[in-house]
């Protein structure tokens, strides 16, 4: 089995305290600890907190194209953006859904964060909206509109599972339901 690399492992690392103590609870000793690196090799990787904060992203970022890879084994398109969707709720991806959910509230605070936190935002609407597209005829705009409706409504049901207040069966009939009206025919 392949080593994970140094840096892999302080993302991980940083995803974790993130997850757990928000980005204002981000320090990067305790990341150092979490990681099992010294300070110094951190700084040495990422330069500064900010550093960390924006390679943190990037990395929740790639970890949910990962998980969502198999999505598009589907070769029906609605069975497509269902698991694609879907699997955004999934047990398995709690740490990475709270970590985004706090950068994401971070980019208030945060200015730096905003441009990269906009523009991961926009892939994943593209991508939604590409397999829109391959269910109904819509123009681009009113694809890129529904997209953009069910991946806030994934957040938001995401982050109500974590917090307690939705169950996550709840949350993935909510969702199955949005996803069946943006697809229906009006």
């Amino acid at each position: 089995m392949a080593r994970v690399n140094k840096r892999t492992e302080m993302l991980d690392a940083a995803v974790r305290v993130i997850a757990a103590d928000g980005v204002r609870g981000l320090r990067v000793e305790k990341l150092a600890a979490q990681a099992g690196v010294s300070t110094a090799a951190l700084y040495y990787h990422f330069t500064d907190r900010a550093g960390v904060l924006r390679a943190a992203l990037e990395h929740v970022n790639q970890r949910a194209v990962d998980y969502t890879e198999g999505a598009s084994d589907e070769t029906d398109p609605r069975d497509r953006l269902e698991s694609l969707l879907q699997l955004e709720l999934a047990d398995g991806t709690a740490q990475n859904s709270i970590a985004w959910g706090e950068l994401r509230a971070s980019g208030v605070f945060t200015p730096e964060l905003r441009e990269p936190l906009a523009e991961t935002t926009a892939e994943w609407s593209t991508d939604v909206a590409d397999v829109i597209a391959t269910v109904r005829q819509l123009t681009a705009q009113d694809a890129v509109d529904a997209a953009e409706r069910l991946t806030s409504l994934v957040e938001g049901l995401s982050m109500r599972i974590h917090s307690g207040s939705m169950s996550t069966e709840r949350a993935r009939t909510l969702l199955s339901g949005a996803i069946a009206n943006e697809l229906a025919d009006r």
